[in-house]
């Protein structure tokens, strides 16, 4: 039997951190139509738009701008001992999510997006929000970039390479990190998990990328089950991908059903309420699908966009009041909050970081922290607390 399914109780004692209260509100999807427009918008950000909080003050001492209200701290740099501990942060920090602590607290967990190498740490936070331990919960693998948190707690780490694996991860440590081939071999970005189902959506990282949907053979179990790719040929469908494992002799995952649906760079994706948003860096557009409906909708392009100042499209996560919270590549090194009602505004900008991304968007489980990146220049893990909405 999957030793990581003989063991869920050690991932069910963790939650994904506000699973109900950080996603994306419908009305995300009821104010925003259709975009025409094509891809490939502004490199650089153009209008400025302080909404919904306000102006940002020059860089503090964390080499960050915030606006009125909002405080921040660094809690690890690549190569320095976390404080408090004995464990060294990892490089190139890149996705993560939180996961609620049993006893109080919580868990960030960050992926390690270098090659060789990769992997996953974690940081633990008691409920006042001091440090109190780190570790690796994940090595051995390669070039680790986006992933999902799961609902029954465990911590989707995919690798952005050819023929990459996703890999299930204990965010404790408890269980060592399982390979979960079903999932397919492709160029992994991000992972999203429909809990009603148990169905996980995925990006793939490619200029000819698809969208790609596992259907577990049993829910909460990802040792087995039908990985489908988005297709458009007359219409959304969706198709069965005939060699979820390809060898470097067959054809790749995104190449295998002539209909596929290709994106430019898939990056995050989010899922609530029967939707999923996900961005694509190539064209900065975010998408978002109505899963019973069978509809894609574009619901930010920066090439039609009023107020074009999200870029370089990334990670992506929700708050509790439906609005998105976008990290970029490129651009300013903003993170951008995309309003349920369709407008942009910028919530925090990392200054003097040049050739660097910001990465790993995630709330605490209350939703008052903000958990982000700057993946070089040294890679910086960083926290902002504040009114965010």
């Amino acid at each position: 039997m999957d030793k990581l399914s003989t063991d869920r109780r050690s991932f069910l004692r963790f939650g994904l951190a506000g699973a109900g209260a950080l996603a994306v509100g419908p009305g995300i999807l009821a104010a925003c139509q259709p975009s025409t427009g094509g891809g490939g918008g502004p490199t650089t950000t153009a209008p400025v738009s302080n909404l919904p909080f306000g102006p940002l003050s020059a860089a503090n001492a964390d080499g960050l701008e915030l606006p009125a209200g909002f405080t921040s701290r660094v809690v690890a740099v690549s190569g320095q001992l976390v404080s408090g501990t004995a464990y060294t942060w990892h490089v190139n920090p890149d996705g993560g999510a939180c996961f609620v602590r049993p006893g109080g607290g919580w868990t960030y967990v960050s992926n390690s997006e270098i090659n060789p190498g990769g992997g996953v740490s974690a940081l633990d936070f008691n409920a006042a929000g001091t440090i109190v331990a780190a570790r690796s919960i994940l090595s051995g693998t390669q070039q680790n970039c986006a992933g999902g948190a799961t609902p029954w707690g465990s911590w989707l780490s995919g690798e952005e390479v050819s023929r990459g694996k996703i890999w299930e991860c204990d965010p404790t440590g408890t269980v060592p990190g399982v390979a979960r081939d079903a999932l397919g071999w492709f160029t992994h970005e991000a992972a999203a998990v429909d809990p009603t189902t148990g169905r996980i959506y995925l990006t793939e990282d490619r200029t000819d990328g698809a969208l790609y949907r596992f259907t577990p053979t049993t829910a909460g179990n990802l040792s087995a089950g039908l990985l489908e790719v988005l297709t458009e040929s007359g219409g959304l469908g969706w198709a069965a991908v005939p060699i979820p494992n390809p060898s470097t002799a067959q054809t790749s995952t995104r190449l295998q059903v002539a209909t596929t649906k290709h994106f430019n760079g898939g990056e995050g994706i989010w899922y609530h309420a029967g939707t999923i948003a996900f961005t694509t860096k190539g064209d900065n557009r975010v998408w978002s699908y109505d899963i019973a409906a069978n509809t894609l909708t574009v619901i930010y392009d920066a090439a039609t966009h009023p107020t074009p100042i999200l870029t370089g499209v990334d990670n992506v996560c929700g708050s509790a009041s439906g609005n998105l919270y976008v990290a970029e590549d490129g651009g300013n090194l903003e993170i951008v909050i995309l309003k349920a009602d369709g407008t942009a505004g910028v919530v925090a900008r990392r200054a003097g970081d040049i050739g660097s991304e910001l990465t790993g968007v995630a709330f605490s489980p209350d939703g008052s922290r903000l958990y982000f990146s700057s993946q070089r220049s040294p890679g910086t893990t960083l926290e902002v607390t504040g009114p965010f909405i």
